[in-house]
């Protein structure tokens, strides 16, 4: 569904990725971890159309993607929640929602039913439906990091990026967010989660890329990640 090779990118003359390779199938969910400064943000913001690569291949359902602006890439079916949430903080819940339904509705994406979507996401997210005509920037954190992961999910995508959903967040969020996660999952749902704690994400996961300095240092299936020494090591238990 993913299929990432050789990405280098980076700001300015700062690069960051040296040539980073990955793949997330259809149905599944990615876990890409790492230290602070390894990259993983600057990874979702090149396959997202954020920043523009410097090289490399991007392929979404086959199709290249590299390079494009994030408004073609939204219309193929790319959607990313991003790190600290970054929703629309004057406008209501509901409307944040129905934006990331705008491709949709503007028949750059097959519509569907859009409304039926948004009850979905009420039901999926009721403290959202208990606010829906509150505004978004009166949200609690944790609310707002719903209402990201909501809006990005009702572009339908094929691929849902997830950058650091827990950030911030008190422990008991952290873990609503995660069930969240496992039940997108349960549901098929297609997804790349970048993660501060590793343990949890590698718990969810099916397969985990471990990223270093900008490449991948160990990748393979996220329970034999999980059971690695050097991992554990390196990275359970700790947030990064």
């Amino acid at each position: 569904m993913l299929k990432v090779e050789n990405l280098v990118a980076g700001y300015g003359k700062v690069q960051v990725l040296h040539g980073i390779s990955l793949e997330v199938e259809k149905g599944r969910l990615v876990t890409l971890i790492g230290s602070n400064g390894a990259g993983k943000t600057t990874t979702l913001r090149a396959l997202s159309g954020m920043i523009k690569p410097q090289s490399g291949s991007i392929k979404l359902g086959g199709v290249e993607i590299a390079g494009q602006p994030s408004y073609r890439i939204t219309r193929r079916g790319l959607a990313h929640s991003p790190e600290n949430r970054r929703v629309f903080p004057t406008l209501p819940v509901r409307d944040n929602l129905l934006l990331g339904a705008f491709p949709r509705l503007t028949g750059a994406r097959p519509k569907g039913d859009v409304k039926r979507d948004l009850d979905r996401m009420f039901q999926m997210f009721p403290r959202l439906a208990e606010r829906r005509d509150q505004l978004a920037g009166t949200l609690s954190g944790g609310e707002q990091q719903m209402l990201a992961m909501a809006r990005a999910l009702m572009l339908d995508p094929e691929v849902l990026l997830l950058d650091e959903p827990s950030m911030g967040l008190a422990p008991r969020l952290v873990e609503d967010v995660f069930a969240t996660v496992a039940r997108l999952k349960e549901a098929k749902v297609t997804m790349l989660l970048v993660e501060q704690f590793a343990a949890a994400a590698l718990a969810v996961a099916d397969t985990a890329y471990v990223l270093e300095n900008g490449v991948v240092s160990v990748s393979g299936p996220a329970e034999k990640l999980r059971d690695d020494p050097a991992v554990q090591a390196a990275y359970l238990g700790a947030a990064h």
